[in-house]
């Protein structure tokens, strides 16, 4: 990888480890989304993923998240550009948008754990999904997302299925 290639290179120009490296580890995307089919709106979770590490925030199983996680959604650079709920603090986001990446990015600061003391990562702030029953993952809602708001197209499918839980 050569030395700040996020800022000459498009995501779609980037090798497949440029583009593992701008994941700076916040398990913000494996939070669980449920999503008002009428509305479009995005309710964004306090639970996430049974696969999520929440100490380390990293998959615990990510070269087989796909086969045991159905609806983890992997990411590409036209995905990057339309996903309304992605965090703003999300690397993928923020270059597809054009801007920089932020001071505790581990690009940039050179520690993965900058992420966490920034603040911006879930560590301590979530629960696994195994731990709460599927009837009262509504009352995990951290909060909505109404897609017009972001300027940003619906994605699909943005929500759990019951039988995946």
């Amino acid at each position: 990888m050569s030395d700040e290639f996020w800022r000459h290179k498009s995501l779609r120009e980037m090798s497949r480890s440029e583009w593992e490296s701008l994941c700076d580890g916040c398990g913000q995307c494996c939070r669980i989304k449920l999503e008002d089919e009428d509305s479009g709106w995005i309710a964004v979770t306090h639970a996430v993923c049974r696969l999520l590490d929440t100490d380390s925030c990293r998959c615990t199983r990510y070269p087989q998240r796909h086969q045991l996680v159905p609806d983890c959604i992997e990411f590409d650079a036209d995905l990057a550009s339309r996903l309304a709920w992605l965090p703003a603090t999300c690397a993928y986001r923020l270059l597809a948008e054009g801007d920089e990446l932020p001071w505790w990015h581990p690009l940039v600061s050179g520690d993965p754990d900058t992420v966490h003391e920034a603040g911006v990562s879930v560590r301590g702030r979530v629960v696994s999904e195994d731990l709460i029953p599927v009837a009262q993952l509504e009352d995990q809602v951290l909060h909505w997302i109404d897609p017009r708001e972001t300027g940003r197209p619906r994605s699909s499918p943005a929500s759990r299925q019951e039988s995946d839980s």
